[in-house]
């Protein structure tokens, strides 16, 4: 399919709404049977699966399961081999030592003609174990050509944000279109393949598809409790966009390629795997526009903890520490009295890797190459950060009348461990050197009372 036909087909979809809901879909009248799941013969002749991206036995609450029905089952398909892992790296990390400097990337260069997004993902860094189901990686990616390969991923979801280039996700469960200033999530397990949207204005292939990944090894993505917030706000559930039942009866070779413990396999089908008929569970893919994030902010004084633009977490063995968040800085008003405006000076437990989807970063304008989209920084646990001294010194002057903040996207990956960078992140052209320099000049000020 060219990109003029994925434009019409992704503008075209529909879906279901809903975060975590028990939802339920068939592309063909009669497709999923009633009162049961797996009846002796299923309708239509298809073959029944479950698709489980949580044990069995976890409480109900947490419990993650989809059953699907589909033109030929998941185990028809022939031994899997190794293939090349490119730049895509897994955890434990280990080439690298955790590096406690504060680091800043420009984007990634545009790639190699004919890379479509798995050949182009290139891994940044992370923490945890995926073999253990801990922690989290993350990538970026950049490609310029529709995938005609499928992809599953057996080691964690995938937090899709992209930030160039507009993306139709075809999954197991349907399609899903992501485009920037959205971003889609991809379960543990499912399959799915990824073809570009945007064209040239000549209606050539030429312009790149590009942004982020979050991969979340650990407690599949949830919404935040809301405390005193009260029932609503933040993220709310009914605009997160589940795809309905569509499915490809294709008969020939297609390439499937799966991620497992850190290393991609491969082998040659010979059926298209996103087959699925109908479905019904709530183990299933989303898309989310970041733009419909509800913020809450002060209405008095002092500048909220970041955790208040939380729009999901990953929760781990402890109460109110996340093995992961994906944080949005949306667009927002400020209206704090006596209030130093931007986010503060500060030194955190958790550790911070921030993206730019659009426009500026209210705390983040100065710097060699500077903090621009498709760039990203990295403040690992305890590395002291906060606004740049230019920032510093236009916020402590400013007039405080309400001022409507809403020329920039930015999002931050935060996590519970120290992120170490894979070599190519720690070696990478693209590296911004002399990143400690916009805090130069932050002169002092203090004048003692006599």
């Amino acid at each position: 399919m060219n990109r003029g036909d994925a434009r019409k087909t992704a503008e075209g979809l529909t879906h279901l709404t809903g975060f975590g809901n028990e939802h339920s879909s068939e592309a063909v009248p009669g497709a999923l049977p009633e009162g049961r799941n797996s009846p002796q013969r299923a309708p239509l002749g298809l073959y029944a699966e479950q698709l489980s991206g949580s044990a069995f036995t976890e409480p109900r609450a947490h419990n993650r399961r989809s059953w699907l029905y589909r033109i030929r089952p998941s185990a028809a398909h022939p031994a899997f081999t190794r293939t090349g892992n490119g730049a895509l790296r897994t955890a434990p990390f280990t080439e690298t030592v955790p590096d406690p400097n504060r680091l800043r990337w420009d984007p990634l260069p545009d790639p190699a003609a004919g890379t479509d997004f798995l050949a182009g993902l290139w891994t940044l860094g992370g923490n945890g174990d995926a073999a253990q189901r801990t922690g989290m990686a993350v990538h970026l990616y950049h490609a310029d050509t529709s995938m005609e390969r499928v992809f599953s991923n057996a080691d964690g979801e995938l937090l899709i944000v992209p930030e160039r280039g507009g993306l139709l996700l075809r999954t197991e469960f349907g399609l899903l279109r992501a485009e920037p200033g959205h971003v889609a999530l991809i379960p543990r397990g499912v399959r799915f393949r990824v073809e570009l949207l945007d064209t040239a204005a000549d209606g050539g292939q030429s312009p790149t598809a590009r942004g982020y990944v979050c991969e979340n090894y650990g407690a599949p993505f949830q919404l935040p409790d809301l405390g005193p917030i009260g029932a609503n706000g933040l993220a709310n559930p009914r605009d997160f966009l589940a795809p309905v039942a569509a499915y490809e009866d294709t008969e020939g070779p297609v390439e499937v390629v799966n991620k497992f413990c850190g290393n991609l396999w491969t082998a040659r089908y010979d059926h298209s795997p996103l087959d699925v008929v109908a479905w019904h569970g709530n183990h299933v893919p989303y898309v989310y526009d970041l733009r419909r994030f509800n913020v809450i902010g002060t209405i008095s004084y002092d500048h909220p903890d970041p955790s208040i633009f939380t729009v999901l977490t990953s929760p781990s063995d402890t109460p109110g520490l996340a093995g992961v968040d994906f944080v949005v800085f949306a667009p927002r008003w400020l209206v704090g009295e006596d209030t130093f405006r931007p986010p503060y000076f500060h030194r955190n437990v958790m550790s911070e890797y921030m993206g730019l989807i659009e426009g500026a970063y209210d705390a983040k304008t100065a710097g060699k190459g500077g903090f621009v989209p498709g760039g990203g920084s990295l403040h690992n646990m305890m590395s002291a950060h906060g606004p740049d001294r230019e920032t510093f010194d236009r916020a402590s002057a400013a007039e405080l009348r309400p001022q409507r903040v809403d020329d920039g996207l930015a999002f931050m990956f935060e996590t519970r461990w120290p992120l170490t960078l894979t070599p190519h992140a720690a070696g990478a052209d693209h590296l911004q050197q002399g990143y400690d320099d916009v805090w130069n000049g932050l002169e002092r000020h203090f004048r003692p009372l006599h």
